[in-house]
């Protein structure tokens, strides 16, 4: 659902390009960005909001990174339900 969005605002030249330069366009700029949201998990920095901008840009071009956006957002949302419910817990 959301990397449909994603493909829609992509420039036009970029979807003029041969389709495996695309793919290894999105293949290089996407692990680059998922590479780095895994090493901001140890150091300072936003690491799981990373994680998932790299893991949608991978999604423009792989189904496989598709299948672990959705399933990294799910994690996200529990993960934040959990600490809204923490913090309520813990203020009353």
């Amino acid at each position: 659902m959301g990397v449909m969005i994603l493909k829609e605002r992509l420039p036009r030249w970029f979807l003029t390009l041969p389709s495996w330069v695309r793919r290894l366009m999105v293949l290089v700029i996407g692990s680059i960005v998922l590479i780095a949201g895994l090493l901001m998990l140890v150091l300072p920095g936003p690491g799981i909001l990373v994680i998932i901008v790299g893991l949608a840009i991978l999604a423009t071009e792989f189904v496989w990174a598709e299948r672990l956006l959705i399933h990294a957002r799910e994690r996200a949302a529990r993960v934040a339900r959990k600490l809204r419910r923490h913090k309520n817990d813990a203020g009353t």
